[in-house]
């Protein structure tokens, strides 16, 4: 079988299935495992967000929509001369990777069209499920069936310990900032499983734009800052944006240093390291509890002796490898 994985939890899925083999195109964003960086690329984004400043891939992003162009490339001609049997794409937000629309419209005029499997789980439950859907389209159900069982007891293993915790401190993730976004979809899944109180968005909610008052208003005791398509460095770029708002001081989470930067691919890739995000997240919700779940070089935590002493412009001097 062929495979083409147009999105990085597919790619993710794939290679966690033992079906790296048989993958034949990826996409630019396609980084995990190392591995797949060694596919043949056949969709690039045509904003580059590592070297642009939130606004600016907004700015970017709406252009290009108002054109009524695609943000992505796909090498349709690639695909026409190396036909795939199956594509992994999905639907369920354009800003992050080419769409099942476009991916369609660009493969009917194939003499045999491949089948288009698209990929739209919106919680942790529906994560899982689509590791099983990819495994059943693609020939290895019994990898993914283990792959699903050995997650859920990780998840378990999670629930399981804070069954006694009867204290529960107030939790917010931050998917954006400039505009600032909230983490919607399995994140709230996430917050909770891991001990986390967070009542604002629902599992399965979109990821959505609000106010900064509205975090404010709502003072997070643990804030986690995970912003989508960004490492630690684009995190500490963005930082000081926050740090300028009115209030933010004033946090809980910042008086007490409890805000946290955290490489996104643990919760922006709906793949199977959604669940090491979960890990990570009840590590740094309940310390008091896990430990060791937290890979070197993936947080950053504020140190608030150090903020008091800075204004908002050097307030990432002020974050420390956890």
């Amino acid at each position: 079988m062929k495979i083409c994985s147009l999105l990085p939890s597919g790619t993710e899925i794939l290679f966690a299935l033992g079906l790296g083999d048989q993958v034949i195109g990826v996409t630019d964003l396609c980084d995990y495992p190392p591995e797949a960086r060694e596919k043949r690329i056949v969709c690039r984004s045509k904003i580059d967000v590592l070297a642009l400043s939130s606004d600016q891939v907004e700015e970017m992003m709406h252009q290009i929509l108002a054109s009524g162009a695609s943000p992505y490339e796909l090498d349709q001609a690639w695909l026409e001369q190396h036909p795939p049997d199956v594509v992994l794409t999905q639907d369920l937000c354009y800003f992050c990777e080419i769409d099942a629309p476009t991916v369609n419209q660009a493969l009917k005029g194939m003499p045999v069209p491949p089948e288009v499997v698209v990929l739209q789980p919106k919680t942790l439950e529906e994560i899982l499920d689509s590791i099983c859907q990819v495994g059943q389209t693609c020939g290895a159900p019994e990898s993914a069936n283990k792959l699903v069982a050995e997650l859920q007891s990780r998840v378990e293993a999670v629930r399981k310990r804070l069954t006694s915790v009867a204290q529960l401190p107030r939790v917010f993730s931050l998917e954006g900032i400039n505009p600032l976004v909230i983490g919607g979809h399995w994140i709230p899944d996430l917050l909770e499983i891991a001990g986390g109180r967070q009542s604002l968005y629902p599992a399965g909610c979109p990821a959505t734009r609000l106010a900064w008052r509205e975090i404010l208003n709502y003072a997070p005791e643990k804030l986690f800052i995970d912003l989508c398509s960004s490492d630690l460095n684009r995190h500490l770029s963005e930082i000081p944006w926050l740090a300028n708002q009115e209030g933010w001081q004033e946090l809980p989470a910042v008086k007490s240093g409890e805000v946290y930067l955290i490489d996104h691919v643990y919760f922006s890739c709906p793949g199977p390291r959604v669940v090491q995000g979960l890990e990570i997240l009840a590590q740094l919700t309940h310390p008091e509890l896990f430990s060791g779940l937290v890979p070197p070089g993936t947080v950053m935590k504020l140190d608030p002796a150090r903020a008091l002493t800075r204004g908002p412009q050097d307030v990432a001097g002020c974050f420390l490898p956890y």
